[in-house]
Formats: structure tokens, sequence, C-alpha cells
């Protein structure tokens, strides 16, 4: 049974009831002058999984409605022009913004300036604090993790990636503004992603759940059905249920993991056999080589056996002849004493008379 990655049946109705008692939360907990001030308060999705994940991934949810509100900012890193300064680069972004029909950019930082003015890591918390989403141009992606730090990830602020040279670099752009990011990692088996926020209506908020719900399901890298359940929650409420799966999940992806299984085997096999496979022709020999072997016979041959017994060496009567003892003192050296004594030095007293040894 193929598994099928089809969109997620989420009950609106359920959806709906969630979404207004969120609202009605929110409106009993903070006085008209702080929900003036908190209007832009975010209201997420929570995902949990049936398996952990076994690589990191990152989808980009469009959405009907747009999270930013008038007062977001948007920070846009570019890379450095050639033979441009800093001022005439930020000039020259501005201007392609401009030109392109790009409003919601507020404020654009060179490769260069990124470097220098935000090496501190005072500078780099203040720049973290000032804007609510980061984008990046995709020639300079790479090279921005040892700039920017550890906390623009910790903080779900990573900059975000887009083409400045693409012809349809609007259209681009204001999706991933007014869009949002699942972040699907390996740490564990839950992610969650912004969808809403306070200021909007209990149908937008509606919409945006049900088109991030349906993207996650499709754009999911993992094998089958993984979506356990789905709660919709702020930062202050508790997680309201909108979805929960049955077990059936469960045998669907013991079958999809049982039949990856079984066609990795099959591959393993296969390759087994194409490397001990022996090419025909020295199949054939060796077979000729068989025949033959089989159709002669050997012919036995006796040993002969000797009859005759060896000769045996001859040994005189008289037996061995002994070797001759050396005679003594025959051949050696005088020795030492045959020898005169070395005569003794005189010693010389203090007078200067020679004393005989």
């Amino acid at each position: 049974m193929e598994p099928t990655r089809d969109e997620l049946d989420l009950d609106r109705s359920q959806v709906k009831k969630a979404a207004l008692a969120l609202q009605a939360f929110l409106k009993s907990t903070t006085s008209t002058q702080k929900l003036f001030l908190n209007e832009g308060q975010p209201i997420s999705l929570l995902f949990t999984l049936w398996k952990i994940p076994k690589k990191e991934q990152t989808i980009r949810i469009p959405l009907p409605s747009g999270l930013r509100t008038e007062s977001g900012e948007v920070c846009l890193f570019t890379r450095d022009e050639p033979k441009m300064t800093s001022e005439q680069t930020v000039t020259f972004y501005k201007r392609l913004l401009t030109e392109r029909g790009v409003k919601n950019v507020t404020e654009v930082i060179p490769f260069r300036v990124l470097k220098t003015e935000y090496k501190p890591f005072e500078a780099k918390r203040r720049l973290l604090g000032n804007f609510d989403l980061f984008l990046s141009d995709a020639r300079i992606r790479r090279r921005l993790p040892s700039h920017i730090g550890k906390h623009f990830y910790d903080k779900k602020k990573a900059p975000l990636s887009v083409d400045l040279e693409s012809k349809h670099m609007a259209r681009d752009l204001e999706r991933l503004i007014q869009g949002t990011t699942l972040t699907v990692s390996m740490k564990g088996s839950c992610c969650m992603a912004r969808v809403a926020h306070s200021g909007m209506t209990a149908d937008e908020m509606v919409d945006n759940i049900v088109a991030t719900v349906n993207t996650v399901s499709t754009k999911l890298d993992m094998k089958g059905r993984n979506i356990k359940s789905i709660h919709l929650k702020s930062q202050t409420s508790a997680a309201l249920p909108i979805y929960t799966s049955d077990l059936s999940h469960i045998t669907l992806m013991e079958e999809v993991m049982k039949q990856a299984s079984l066609k990795k085997g099959a591959q393993k096999r296969k390759r087994d056999n194409e490397n001990t496979e022996v090419p025909g022709d020295v199949t054939k020999e060796i077979e000729d080589d068989q025949d033959t072997e089989e159709e002669e016979i050997p012919q036995l041959v006796p040993i002969e056996t000797p009859t005759k017994k060896p000769k045996q060496m001859d040994v005189p009567k008289k037996g061995l002849k002994k070797a001759p003892k050396p005679s003594p003192g025959k051949g050696l050296k005088k020795t030492v004493k045959d020898k005169k004594l070395a005569k003794k030095t005189p010693k010389v007293t203090s007078r200067g008379q020679k004393i005989k040894a």
C-alpha cells in the first residue's frame, strides 16, 4: 500500500472555535490599553510528530493574510557591489526595491557594514531586537552565520535567503515577508510556526491555519503521514487542540517502513548478484573443463617394492682410528716468567739523590 501525501482533513468549525476561544482569552487577560499596544501578539501552531526527523528542514509557507503589520520592521542584508562604497550600495538597492514595487523592506545593510559596525556583541543584540524579520541576498547567505552570531538562530530570526537577481523578486519578497516558515529540527518531535496575530479576525486566522497545515502536510520530508497532533496557542495561553490523528497512522507508517526495508534488501541482493556473476565465456570454459575431467579416467600404476636390501658400508675389524692426542707442551708459547722483568725507573728524593730499586 503506497502512502498518500495528501492534505490533512481539518474541521474548519473546530478551528474557528479554537480561534474564537483564543481571542476571548486574550481580551480577558489584557486591558484595553494593553490590548492596543499588543495588537500584534503572535499566535502559533504547534505540530507534534509521531517520529523525530532524521534531518533538519525549513518549510516556507505563503499565507492568505499577511502577518506583518504596518509597524513591522524588515532588514535586508546585501552583498558589497564592486566599485561602490557602502553608502552607494545602500542607495543602489533601495532604488532597485522601489523600482520593483517592494515597500516592506525598511533597512538595507551591506555585508561590509555588518562586519565592521555590528561586530561587537551588544551591537548584534540591538540589531536583533530592532527588526522582526531578516532577509539576505542568496550570494552571501553562507557567509552570514559567522558574523551574526547564534542568537539569531536561538530566537528563530535566521535570515531568509532571497534571489535579488530574479525577475520575480517582488513576488518572492512579498511571500517571504507576509508568509511564515516552519523549522523542523532533529532535537525533538515538536515544531512551531507563527500563523497569525491578535489583531486578525477569526476568519483570517482560520484561513491562515488551514493554508499552513496543508502546506506542511505536503512538504514535510518524511515518509507517510507523520503529524500526530496540532495545537493553537499564543505566548501566554494554553495549547488548544485542532487536530489529532488516529492510530491508523501508526500501522500506515509501519507498512511504509516495512516496504522500505524490503526494497533496500532487494537492492542489496541485486548488487551482490551482479558482483558475483561470472561472464558467459568463462562459465562455458569451466563447464568444458569439468566435462573433460569427468571423461578421462586415470590408470592405477602399482608401485615397485625393492627386493634387495641396500648395501651396508664395511666397517674395519680394527675399528675406527683414534685421533692423535696433542703432545704436552708442544706448540705452546713461552710464558711471561721466561722473559726478563722490566727495569724499574729509579726514584728521586727531595735532595736529588737516586735510590736503587
